[in-house]
């Protein structure tokens, strides 16, 4: 089944819940107007709160493509929203590889789901790739935008090119986690959907 084509079904899957996913995480990403920690916090927020709807579209997905089109729409709304386009790549990349690691499992192993799942969160750090990389321009931005010399502070002290590393080891160990999460909470979902 997963060497079938994907089918306007499967992209209307992957479009719905490539919807839900970003409103959960949008309102989400809110919360970091309240504390620049709150940002860094996204890597174990995001897996976490989106993993329910995340765990039952992996229990739709049957076929490659579907994750990396995702990752994909999700990059693309990223950009639209104000996030740059330097984490794309890191984001679109992360999809494919869930993808991969799930197929590897045809998309019935709920191991490689977990792995799959932990992967995909990396993207996470992708949104943060502007604060690293442009970090001087970026620096200015916050405080033309509004935004204190406090929080521009904490929010480089909490992100930059030494903490990156372990910001992303913590999306793939809570992505882990929000798979495990998401399959307590959606069992039926997974016995339905044949993943052991």
């Amino acid at each position: 089944m997963s060497n079938e084509k994907l089918n306007a079904k499967d992209f209307i899957t992957v479009g719905v819940f490539t919807a839900i996913i970003f409103v959960v995480e949008f309102v989400c990403g809110m919360l970091g107007f309240i504390h620049p920690y709150v940002v860094a916090s996204y890597v174990v927020l995001m897996p976490l709160i989106a993993c329910i709807p995340m765990m039952l579209f992996y229990t739709k997905v049957n076929k490659f493509g579907m994750i990396t089109i995702m990752a994909i729409l999700s990059a693309i709304l990223w950009f639209l929203t104000g996030m740059g386009y330097l984490g794309a790549p890191l984001i679109v990349l992360a999809g494919v590889v869930a993808d991969l690691i799930a197929k590897s499992g045809d998309y019935k192993s709920f191991k490689k789901t977990v792995l799959s799942h932990g992967v995909y969160c990396l993207w996470i750090c992708g949104n943060f790739f502007p604060v690293v990389i442009t970090a001087t321009a970026y620096r200015q931005r916050l405080l033309d935008g509004g935004y204190s010399q406090d929080y521009a502070d904490n929010l480089f002290r909490a992100v930059n090119s030494k903490t990156i590393f372990v910001l992303a080891a913590l999306c793939f160990v809570f992505g882990c986690i929000g798979a495990l999460l998401g399959k307590v909470v959606l069992k039926k979902h997974f016995e339905k959907a044949g993943i052991v």
